[in-house]
């Protein structure tokens, strides 16, 4: 036990040193510009940020089985003048029988039941059910449980590579590194390192109207037993000021399934940011799921302080 708390350590410590070199160079306080949060106005002085967004999330994801997640992640971030460093520390609680887990934070269907829809076909063309039913596990494979602890910690940096002006958007690279700091055995993460490489554009149009498209490919490590896809993934909405502090969006999300024979995760997101005081953000949302892929439905509700 000490040996893998140990490995997870360093785990943890390796990829915050690949964060901070990878965007450390050159950095001041800015705007940040995470699913629409994006300011208007100069930066201020305050270049640290400290927040919460609790999120739930359900969903069937194509099986028998409603799968239930609690996503409370704390965030602490460093504003730079080019671009920002996050590690995001989330307490988690899930709710399955396996065929669903947390992947960055994002619920994601990682197998089947095995029983089809009508909960009596046993599914004899699935090898992995196959193997559970030669094993004797079956029966708990099936039964669904909750599990609560510490989630994948999560480190990202973003660049600003273009400034907007004129027609060009604002354009940013982002890179993150998801730590398997989860409980695999409880079903809480993969227990796989991750790492995943994207850009971030948005743009003004007149006075109120933003427009965004955001896109990367996550390189996704294999669980013991199990092989995943690497997962591309992009969304691309829009949003409006209605006061220079509130800011209303919506957007369509899709991430690519990691089990081969499932659809990817289709959702739609609609979104709001509110600048209550200069170090004061409150945020929130609900997603509403398109696909057998993503949960049906989730909501979250969050504030940061900055200083």
């Amino acid at each position: 036990m000490y040996r893998d708390i140990m490995k997870r350590w360093w785990s943890v410590m390796g990829a915050v040193v690949v964060c901070a070199v990878a965007f450390a160079p050159g950095f001041a306080p800015a705007a940040e510009n995470q699913r629409g949060a994006q300011e208007l106005g100069p930066a201020t002085e305050k270049n640290w940020q400290i927040g919460i967004t609790p999120s739930f999330s359900s969903g069937n994801f194509g099986t028998n089985t409603t799968s239930e997640f609690v996503y409370v992640p704390t965030s602490i971030r460093r504003l730079f003048r080019d671009g920002d460093v996050t590690v995001v520390i989330p307490f988690v609680s899930v709710t399955s029988n396996g065929t669903a887990t947390l992947v960055g934070g994002q619920p994601t269907p990682i197998g089947e039941d095995c029983y089809r829809r009508s909960g009596t076909e046993f599914r004899f063309d699935k090898p992995e059910c196959v193997a559970l039913l030669n094993s004797g596990q079956l029966g708990a494979r099936q039964q669904k449980v909750t599990h609560s602890g510490l989630g994948d910690i999560i480190l990202r940096g973003r660049y600003y590579a273009v400034e907007e002006q004129g027609f060009l958007p604002l354009i940013a690279l982002t890179a993150r590194i998801k730590v398997p700091t989860a409980d695999e055995g409880k079903g809480l993460g993969t227990g796989a390192l991750d790492h995943g490489y994207g850009v971030e554009m948005s743009k003004r149009f007149g006075g109120n109207w933003i427009g965004f498209f955001d896109g990367g490919y996550n390189f996704i490590g294999d669980p013991d037993g199990r092989e995943l896809r690497n997962q591309y993934w992009y969304d691309v909405g829009g949003g409006y000021y209605v006061t220079r502090e509130f800011l209303v969006s919506a957007y369509y999300e899709e991430y690519r399934s990691l089990v081969a024979d499932f659809v990817n995760i289709r959702d739609v997101f609609f979104a709001f940011n509110y600048k209550a005081l200069d170090a004061w953000r409150y945020n929130g949302g609900v997603t509403v799921g398109l696909s057998n892929g993503a949960p049906d439905y989730g909501v979250s509700l969050g504030t940061s302080y900055r200083f």
